[in-house]
């Protein structure tokens, strides 16, 4: 039976007129100029609304050859709904203006069966944003192409449970048939977080952000769980999609394929220059074969 996630933000996340979002993502994907390259198995980016992060986005979708690619796994943080574990959905096809993904069925009673996944209700997988906002870039990068996805939403893991479920999943990165889209925002800074972390010496409240995120994102390309761990524990930094990163790298560190993450693009919604304001970082990554 057909189960259908709807696209919940469209019309208000993003556009809902297709032919609209097809010019829009065209147009960042075209202005961003990267070049496809097969060695791209994965990407962590950024899933606020478009207006805000759609440009920065491009930088990381823009890496993917869909050549070869029959598999996407999506990684995405919970921001409404409480849990310790990684859910998987129940929908069997995600819906988008340009292009409908179905759900790949046989990978989630794989998973199922491990016992260690809960399963979403279909109210839950509405309301969440973090993955849908990768879906129309997807539909868009993989147009022409036979591409089913595999959602997981990752609750708020212990460290044990992100190395637990790392494990458990970096077989997948060895199949180069498969791709990993990461979804998280960098800083959420202000006020209205509860996160005004400033360190002067880097001078006005924007730079000493981009500072903090930097940092996190050298420590992230190293491949280190537990430094990024240890910088987290450190900072706070409010990087929403913090757990389904942890993850990754738990994968990339448990595969035998050797994977490098590096980052292509850093913006911020505004640059903060008083502690009345408040603005979030966007950060996008490509996850690539590492030849060396």
């Amino acid at each position: 039976m057909e189960v259908i996630r709807r696209a919940s933000h469209a019309g208000s996340w993003y556009t809902d007129n297709p032919r609209k979002l097809e010019e829009e993502l065209d147009g960042w994907l075209n202005a961003a100029g990267l070049p496809k390259s097969s060695d791209v198995r994965g990407v962590i980016a950024p899933h606020a609304g478009y207006s805000y992060s759609g440009r920065a986005a491009a930088y990381a979708f823009g890496n993917i050859d869909p050549t070869n690619i029959s598999r996407v796994f999506l990684l995405g943080p919970s921001h409404h709904y409480y849990t310790p574990k990684c859910a998987l959905s129940t929908a069997t096809v995600y819906k988008t203006p340009i292009g409908d993904l179905p759900i790949d069925q046989e990978v989630i009673e794989e998973l199922k069966a491990t016992g260690k996944f809960e399963l979403m209700d279909l109210r839950v997988d509405e309301a969440e944003h973090s993955m849908e906002m990768h879906l129309p870039y997807l539909a868009k990068v993989f147009k022409g192409h036979q591409v089913k996805v595999v959602p997981i939403l990752v609750g708020a893991l212990n460290a044990e449970s992100e190395a637990k479920y790392g494990k458990l999943l970096a077989k997948y990165i060895d199949d180069p048939k498969n791709f990993f889209s990461v979804s998280s925002d960098f800083c959420h800074w202000g006020t209205r977080f509860n996160y005004t972390h400033y360190d002067n010496k880097h001078g006005a409240i924007y730079k000493s952000i981009e500072a903090l995120d930097k940092m996190g994102m050298d420590i992230i390309e190293t491949g280190d769980p537990d430094s990024f761990k240890k910088y987290l524990l450190e900072f706070e930094n409010t990087i929403c999609g913090r757990h389904p990163i942890g993850v990754f790298l738990h994968m990339t560190k448990n595969c035998s394929t050797k994977i490098k993450i590096q980052f292509l693009r850093y913006e911020q919604s505004s640059q903060c220059k008083t502690m009345r304001e408040s603005s979030v970082s966007y950060a996008s990554a490509a996850a690539k074969v590492d030849g060396e």
